[in-house]
């Protein structure tokens, strides 16, 4: 910059008195004294999206306008990602009260729009201080204008710039009049000189301090104009202040350059330029004559800071480099959306000073404050399935997001997500301001969907939906993902079973999975309830199960019944829980002895075993008993007893219909015939009457057959009845051990209730007969007898 003042020059500007310091609301975060400018930074959810601020002093307040900020020292950034408005005065703005270029005192008004639309009034004061000493010259080049001040007691220019200054000499005595005046130099032209309050009005800004003359403008002047300087675009502005006095030309040569270059992206890096000296601020200097230091956000860093950030700066032939890594501490993410798809760009707030030389020793300090962000890029949301398989939970991470992205619903497998203390999804910090968060939830939990293939594959299932926002624009953005976890040679359970003298005895050793399955008895869900209903013996834990099913309990098979042994049968199976559909059994068969059983099966079939010591005179042998129908005889018999099978419409069976039951019941009578000592029938050991019973539920058959064909679904209960044949010895009935395999209860139906009815031996073909049906024919059958 050639600039010089032959002659000093003071001039006295109006002062006002300081306004007095007023409580700071709690939404302004702060009021800060900087090196060369006074920050106000403001929270967007205390002020509202659209703050206004007023600067005020002695003669007034004055809305400060994007324009009147510009041409009066402010420069306003909202930043939408931190959720600030930061407002920036330079010391030399308008309305400032100085005190001698040591003291400044700021005053503005902040209006806040809350809730319901009410605009609030807060005056915020400050006085602030320069940390540094006044450079000779000093250059900011702000986001919005450019200001250039100087030393009003600097000497002339060496002689290496009289020729410059001669000619701009010339033009200014030959117009120059008692009144101040300004003349641009624009690409080699002087422009017609004019009056400070026509530069006013054109929105430049002159202004004389106690020890310093500043100038300030807007960027796009029509007196500035671009210039590439070592191949760098910068906006100069070279005006010339002068005034004549009689034969005296009082001249201020005024130069503000300042780099244009919008940075660039490479692909990890934010690149911004700007030449070691930019013409015309100085001439003849070299590249060793520059300093440069950096920083972000209005303050400098130490340079083992900006390393330790990535942070590069170099010096490239005649220019300055700054390269900022991509996410590098300092800057910030903000989030977009464009087209439902997730984007993001990196905006970082440089600040670079430069310190300048010239050969005649006189300091050039150089501010630029540059906000620089990448072009718009898609950044597909990041899922990371950190699911352990052994650890039995999903593990879900969804990141790394800027700090204006916010979780605010979840929902798996269509139902809304809600934190418990077995399923949680956290936040997470990480570095450089961001964050994700992490969804874990275990295996069992109901949410997850569960499905086991037949090749033992089970396939634990997440479709996680996540409602993102973006602050504070409030747009909402939904991520969604498919989890799967897999675990392999997963079967039904399978029981170790083991015969004992009095049942069948079941063990299983629970694993992780098994939960998948339901375990039954026919088509009834093992509980302790149904256990100690039934008569079994249950103990479940965490580690194993139990079941004690003794002979002749409810869920018994018999098999290969003879009179000497027979087989008992017990299967447990494990069922899909929702679809019932039975996936696998444990079956155990066993021998066992009794001495008297009566098997009641589901395709009406009685099956007995009896001891008829008692119920034949002396000299009878029970292989010439019979039932009521004397052609029935027994299967087997030895000495004392005998085994008898045959079908319920057959041998003589009589029926008794209960209100709910059916009971078919025969008899164990003895040929007297055969005899081979003829004695009385009432010999004292033939004191006994053997009634051998089945009960159905009637709930339980499905049709009634006359002749052939019986079908019930479930087995009827079975009972041996002894009754006295001699009044003067009775013997009270003993109830022998009965067999009943599955979920019909025990039924003790009095021999009394209706009369026994006797069915002919002989029948028509059979035909089906539903049981309501065989309840009303035979009623209208007794009734026609009867008549």
């Amino acid at each position: 910059m050639a600039l010089g003042f032959c002659f000093g020059v003071s001039l006295l500007l109006s002062v006002w008195p300081a306004a007095e310091c007023a409580e700071i609301p709690a939404g302004v975060l702060d009021l800060e004294c900087r090196d060369r400018y006074f920050l106000i930074a403001a929270d967007l959810s205390f002020t509202g999206d659209e703050p206004r601020f007023e600067a005020v002093d002695g003669t007034g307040v004055y809305p400060i306008t994007n324009l009147y900020a510009a041409e009066c020292g402010y420069s306003i950034s909202v930043l939408p990602r931190p959720g600030h408005v930061d407002l920036r005065a330079s010391y030399f703005s308008c309305h400032v009260d100085n005190k001698d270029d040591k003291e400044f005192t700021f005053s503005f008004n902040l209006i806040a729009t809350h809730d319901g639309g009410e605009e609030v009034t807060y005056t915020l004061n400050k006085t602030c201080s320069p940390s540094l000493p006044w450079s000779s010259r000093e250059v900011t080049c702000e986001v919005n204008y450019m200001e250039v001040s100087v030393r009003s007691d600097m000497t002339c220019p060496s002689a290496r710039r009289k020729e410059d200054w001669s000619a701009a000499l010339t033009t200014a005595y030959s117009s120059a009049t008692s009144d101040w005046q300004v003349m641009f130099q624009r690409a080699g032209q002087q422009l017609r000189p004019m009056s400070l309050s026509e530069a006013r009005a054109q929105s430049y800004v002159f202004d004389v301090t106690d020890g310093r003359i500043v100038f300030r403008t807007p960027y796009g002047q029509p007196d500035s104009f671009s210039s590439m300087v070592d191949g760098v675009p910068a906006e100069v502005i070279h005006p010339t202040l002068f005034s004549r006095q009689s034969w005296v030309v009082i001249m201020v040569d005024l130069v503000a350059a300042c780099s244009m270059y919008e940075g660039s992206y490479d692909g990890s890096h934010i690149v911004w330029k700007t030449p070691q000296i930019l013409y015309p601020l100085m001439s003849g200097l070299s590249a060793l004559d520059s300093q440069v230091s950096l920083g972000v956000g209005g303050k400098l860093l130490e340079q083992s800071i900006t390393e330790e950030r990535g942070y590069i700066m170099k010096k490239q032939e005649s220019t300055v480099q700054i390269s900022i890594p991509y996410n590098a501490e300092g800057g910030y993410r903000k989030s977009f959306l464009m087209d439902s798809t997730y984007h993001e760009f990196y905006v970082f707030n440089l600040y670079l000073e430069q310190i300048l030389v010239d050969e005649d020793y006189i300091e050039t300090r150089l501010r630029f404050f540059r906000p620089l962000a990448t072009p718009l890029l898609s950044h597909p949301v990041h899922t990371e399935n950190r699911t352990v398989v052994e650890e039995g939970v999903f593990t879900v991470y969804l990141g790394d997001f800027p700090e204006d992205v916010e979780l605010v619903a979840v929902k798996i497998n269509g139902q809304d997500f809600i934190n418990t203390n077995r399923h949680t999804i956290s936040k997470v910090a990480q570095a450089n301001d961001t964050h994700g968060y992490t969804l874990r939830v275990p295996f069992d939990d109901p949410v997850v969907e569960t499905q086991l293939f037949r090749d033992g594959v089970l396939q634990h299932k997440l479709d996680i939906n996540y409602t993102l926002t973006i602050l504070p624009e409030q747009e909402p953005y939904y991520q969604q993902a498919s989890i799967v976890a897999l675990i392999r040679d997963v079967f039904p359970p399978a029981f170790d079973a083991v015969c004992t003298e009095k049942g069948i005895s079941f063990k299983l050793d629970h694993r992780p999975f098994d939960c998948l399955w339901e375990i039954c008895i026919g088509s009834n869900p093992l509980t302790p309830e149904l256990a100690a209903q039934r008569g079994y013996f249950l103990h479940n834990d965490s580690t194993t199960l139990l079941l004690d099913v003794p002979l002749f309990t409810e869920g018994y098979m018999y098999k290969d019944i003879g009179l000497k042994t027979f087989s008992g049968t017990f299967q447990i199976h494990v069922r899909d829980p929702k679809t019932l559909e039975v996936q696998g059994s444990s079956v155990k068969t066993c021998p066992f002895t009794a001495t008297e059983l009566i098997v009641c099966s589901t395709d009406g079939r009685m099956t007995v075993v009896a001891n008829v010591s008692m119920a034949i005179p002396s000299g009878g042998i029970p292989a010439k008993t019979s039932l009521l129908d004397r052609n029935c005889g027994p299967k087997e018999a030895d000495s004392s007893r005998a085994m008898f099978s045959f079908g319920l419409n057959t041998c003589g069976t009589r029926v008794k219909l209960g209100k709910d039951h059916v009971i078919y019941e025969n008899e164990i009578v003895f040929n007297q015939k055969f005899l081979t000592v003829k004695k009385p029938v009432v010999a004292r050991n033939a004191t006994e009457k053997l009634i051998l019973q089945c009960v159905y539920p009637l709930v339980g058959l499905y049709r009634l057959f006359s002749v052939h064909r019986f079908e019930s679904d479930t087995p009827g209960a079975g009972s041996i009845t002894r009754s006295s044949l001699l009044v003067e010895k009775p013997q009270q009935p003993t109830r022998r051990p009965t067999i009943k395999p599955t979920t019909t209860p025990q039924t003790t139906v009095s021999t009394t209730e209706r009369p026994i009815l006797m069915l002919p031996a002989m029948h028509p073909p059979a035909h089906y007969i539903k049981v309501f049906g065989f309840l009303k024919d035979l009623t209208d059958n007794l009734s026609k007898k009867r008549g």
